[in-house]
């Protein structure tokens, strides 16, 4: 996905980011999903996988560089102090979206919440 004239003008985007964590054989061996949701397009911007680490951070944020983003919607999460305060809005109102989401997720693909075999439809 690229900006997208509208008029010869850009899109500025408004991304939420979230990660959401999930394990493979054993919970020891934890895999989280990083990415960015733009709401009004409904879609995801750019994603990566690694662990809950500013490293893993600095990989999407580096994905999301080509893009024109206006503010980046977060919750609390400590590795997200690197962006710009301009730029960066917290809590719950602004990641209402990516959130539910992440709900719809985790009750619907039942691997990623639960330590029993389960079968997703």
């Amino acid at each position: 996905m690229t900006t997208l004239p509208l008029d010869g003008d850009d899109i500025h985007l408004i991304c939420e980011v979230d990660e959401q964590g999930s394990f493979v054989g054993s919970q020891k061996n934890q895999r989280w999903l990083w990415y960015a949701w733009e709401p009004r397009m409904k879609r995801i911007v750019a994603h990566t996988f690694g662990d809950r680490s500013r490293k893993t951070w600095e990989k999407l944020l580096a994905l999301l560089s080509p893009f024109n983003i206006r503010f980046y919607c977060t919750d609390d999460y400590a590795v997200y102090d690197c962006l710009p305060e301009e730029v960066h809005l917290t809590g719950k109102i602004f990641t209402q979206r990516i959130e539910r989401t992440n709900l719809t997720h985790s009750t619907r693909i039942k691997r990623l919440n639960r330590k029993t075999m389960v079968l997703s439809h």
